[in-house]
């Protein structure tokens, strides 16, 4: 090698080893964590601990190895929205009438620009399962000129132009409030509301052109749509897990799971430590239950003499939701387990309480777990393992302070997604519904588009649409 050509690589190694140099000074000194992260191959693929930039997009991942766009709390528009609902103008009966509101006549909603105007929920256990309502305000106002919320979803006038079409029915309150029959009733009020919806649906065009499919039907607290549901099982329901409902009505291919509205208080920023926390483990509720519940009774007499372990019966009554709050603060873990139904709004109370999870409910569905990882934040345990000797103890006690901090410190980001608020605010358990509803509109599509291959060879020889069970849905 000719000492000419020798200079000339050492230049070159040199001019090489300045260029790296000066790039890792300028990333250091700019502090661009997005852009200058080294590890994992985050050159190629930048990362980003913005829980918001992710949500907003609806990818797959918790923590997605490149950016995403940014949705902001500016006034929506249809061409920037992700989701447009057509939502049915039910007459006030049955939604926001059950709330007392009475509008003027031929009035159908009640004006929602004023925040602090707009009809409460009833209050209690009520609120737990006050989904649609939340959904509902969040349409309503989402076509109101300078109301600031994200554009996930819009409300639209023309049918022609909907993604899915909203059925705004508090089918939740219509249970709990209307399940008796009073007087001289035949029926219930809540049985008569939901065969007037049926009937109306089935009547519908939008209904008959896609079976259903492309309907969105609330239905969370697990006793409420029980005269309906398999009239509107093809559509996609709102629940809070499946656990009375058949997997022909009811499954995750097409329905969405949403989290219960918590009843305790959120602890906010102002969350207690490791060091603040005295208390290993609460669980507050009901004891005895019947069906998959049983495992309660069984896990009491387990953990009932454990020192450190709060394990006790507990109602709403005698200041019952404030002691919750209290004890779920002061606590490391918080037992979620199954009773009559795979799910409680006792796994949300404990998110909002920055009380790690400890899942104890084999069949439980949880809500985005598309896009959210809950072993980052929850301890699950099997059923059959839990009931063995003081083998839920010891996992408990083999949770070290660093291990804790970090669930804790993931708590802390990820509660947020599961509050709902109006209006509506970027991230939050309303946010976080309508993007799990866009993540369901393709497979939709596809089904309803496939179905339609020979309608009109049916047409034309006389038959009509096919209205049975989605083969792609189960």
């Amino acid at each position: 090698m000719s000492p000419l050509n020798l200079k000339s690589k050492k230049l070159l190694f040199f001019v090489i080893s300045i260029a790296i140099l000066v790039l890792v000074v300028s990333c250091w000194s700019l502090k661009s964590g997005d852009d200058c992260t080294f590890s994992n191959s985050s050159l190629l693929f930048p990362t980003t601990n913005n829980t918001s930039e992710y949500i907003a997009d609806y990818s797959y991942r918790v923590r997605p190895t490149t950016k995403v766009r940014k949705i902001s709390n500016k006034e929506c528009n249809i061409t920037e929205a992700l989701l447009k609902v057509y939502i049915y103008d039910l007459p006030p009966m049955f939604h926001f009438g059950m709330l007392g509101w009475k509008g003027k006549a031929n009035q159908t909603w009640p004006d929602v620009s004023e925040p602090n105007q707009v009809p409460k929920y009833p209050g209690g256990l009520n609120l737990q399962h006050s989904i649609e309502y939340w959904l509902i305000l969040d349409l309503l106002s989402s076509t109101i000129p300078g109301f600031k919320r994200p554009c996930t979803a819009i409300r639209v006038e023309d049918p022609n132009l909907a993604d899915i079409f909203f059925v705004p029915f508090f089918s939740s309150l219509s249970y709990n409030r209307h399940s008796k029959i009073h007087g001289k009733e035949k029926i219930s009020k809540n049985k008569f509301l939901q065969e007037e919806l049926v009937r109306f649906l089935m009547n519908r065009e939008e209904w008959r052109k896609g079976g259903g499919r492309d309907h969105f039907v609330p239905a969370h607290h697990p006793n409420s749509m029980l005269d309906a549901r398999k009239s509107l099982g093809s559509a996609m329901l709102l629940l809070a897990d499946f656990g009375r409902y058949p997997l022909e009505i009811a499954n995750l291919k097409k329905d969405v799971i949403a989290p219960y509205r918590h009843v305790v208080d959120s602890v906010g920023d102002k969350s207690p430590s490791f060091e603040e926390r005295p208390i290993l483990a609460y669980f507050q509720g009901a004891i005895y239950r019947k069906d998959g519940g049983m495992i309660r009774q069984k896990l009491y007499r387990l953990l009932k003499d454990e020192k450190d372990i709060h394990f006790t019966y507990g109602t709403v009554r005698q200041n019952g939701v404030k002691n919750a709050s209290k004890g779920m603060a002061n606590s490391k873990f918080c037992l979620n387990i199954a009773g009559d139904t795979p799910s409680s709004n006792r796994l949300f109370d404990a998110i909002v309480s920055h009380c790690v999870p400890v899942i104890i409910s084999d069949e439980i569905e949880l809500p985005y777990e598309d896009v959210l990882d809950y072993s980052e934040f929850c301890v699950f345990v099997r059923g059959t393992d839990a009931l063995r000797d003081r083998f839920l103890v010891r996992v408990l006690r083999g949770i070290g302070r660093e291990e804790w901090e970090r669930m804790w410190q993931r708590l802390r980001e990820v509660a947020r997604h599961f509050e709902y608020s109006f209006p509506s605010i970027e991230g939050d358990a309303v946010d976080m519904i309508w993007g799990a509803v866009h993540r369901k509109i393709s497979a939709i599509r596809l089904d309803i588009h496939r179905r339609s291959r020979y309608n009109g060879l049916e047409k034309s020889d006389g038959g009509g649409d096919d209205n049975t069970s989605s083969e792609l849905f189960g």
